[in-house]
C-alpha cells in the first residue's frame, strides 16, 4: 500500500465519523421537544466535580376511575402511552359536542405510520373526564360514545368519585374547574387538551377549540412518539462518541503500522 492509498483509506474512514458527530449535533439543535410543565423541585447534585441542577416534574397522581364500557382504569392501565386529556359532560349545551369531535379527528389522524395494514398508533391514548359524574352514568357515557362512535380501544370516557376527578381537574393538571351544582350552564371547565407524556408529566395545553393549537398539539405528539426515555438508558447509552475516537484511533494505529513496515521493508 502506497502512502498515497494510505491516505485515501485514513481519509474514508475519517468522514463518516466527522459528519457523525456534525449530524449528532445539528440534530440536537434542530429538534425541540414539547417542554415540561409543572416543576415540583430543583435537586442540586454534584457529579464528577461539577454541580448541576435538575428540575424534578410533577407526577400526576393516580385514579380509579370507570370508563364507558364499566371497566375500572387507572394510569397503570396506561402504561408507557402518551396521553390527551380533557374535561367535559354530556348534558353540556356549549363547548362539549364541538370538543368531542375536534378530539375524534385529532384521534382519527394519528396512526403508526405503516403503509399499509393495521395502521392503529397504539403509544396515544385519550380520556375525556366527566366533570358531571352523578349524571354520568356508564350507560349516559356509552351514549355519548355512541353518538361520536367513540372507539374505547383508544379513548376512555370516565366516571367516579367526583372529588378524584375535581382533583385531577384543579390540583394535578391544574385546569379551571367550578361545579354547576346541577345547574348546565353554571359548569365552567375548560377548553383545553392536556398533553401528557409517558412519564406522567404534563407537556402541554391546548385549546380545543383552535385549529392552530390543534395542529401543534398533533406535531407535538409526533415529537414524543420519538423522545427517548431517560428513565430506561440503552446498553450504548453515552458510549458512542468514545467508541467513534476509539474506532478512529485503532483505524489510525493499523495504518500507521502498515506504513512503518513498509518503510522497513524499502
Amino acid at each position: 500500500m502506497n502512502q498515497k492509498a494510505l491516505y485515501a483509506v485514513l481519509l474514508a474512514l475519517v468522514i463518516p465519523i466527522v459528519a457523525y458527530f456534525i449530524v449528532k449535533t445539528k440534530s440536537e439543535q434542530d429538534i425541540h421537544m414539547p417542554r415540561h410543565y409543572l416543576p415540583d423541585s430543583v435537586v442540586s447534585v454534584v457529579k464528577k466535580g461539577k454541580r448541576t441542577t435538575d428540575t424534578v416534574w410533577h407526577r400526576l397522581a393516580d385514579f380509579s376511575l370507570t370508563n364507558q364500557d364499566g371497566m375500572i382504569v387507572n394510569w397503570d392501565s396506561l402504561k408507557g402511552k402518551i396521553v390527551i386529556a380533557d374535561f367535559f359532560f354530556t348534558h353540556c349545551p356549549t363547548i362539549c359536542p364541538p370538543m368531542t369531535r375536534n378530539m375524534k379527528r385529532l384521534q382519527e389522524s394519528i396512526h403508526n405510520g405503516k403503509r399499509v395494514g393495521d395502521k392503529t398508533n397504539r403509544l396515544v391514548h385519550f380520556l375525556s373526564f366527566s366533570i358531571d359524574p352523578e349524571r354520568d352514568t356508564t350507560e349516559r357515557l356509552k351514549y355519548w360514545a355512541n353518538r361520536f362512535q367513540i372507539d374505547p380501544e383508544k379513548w376512555w370516557l370516565l366516571t367516579g368519585d367526583k372529588k378524584v376527578i375535581y382533583d385531577m381537574a384543579l390540583n394535578e393538571m391544574k385546569l379551571g374547574l367550578q361545579d354547576g351544582e346541577g345547574i348546565d350552564t353554571n359548569f365552567v371547565h375548560s377548553d383545553k387538551f392536556v398533553l401528557i407524556d409517558s412519564n406522567r408529566h404534563v407537556r402541554g395545553y391546548y385549546s380545543g377549540l383552535d385549529s392552530v393549537e390543534l395542529a401543534q398539539l398533533s406535531e407535538d405528539i409526533v415529537m414524543l412518539t420519538m423522545e427517548k426515555d431517560p428513565n430506561s438508558k440503552s446498553f450504548f447509552a453515552g458510549k458512542l462518541e468514545i467508541m467513534a475516537v476509539a474506532f478512529l484511533l485503532a483505524i489510525f494505529g493499523v495504518g500507521l503500522l502498515l506504513f512503518l513496515l513498509k518503510k522497513n521493508k524499502s
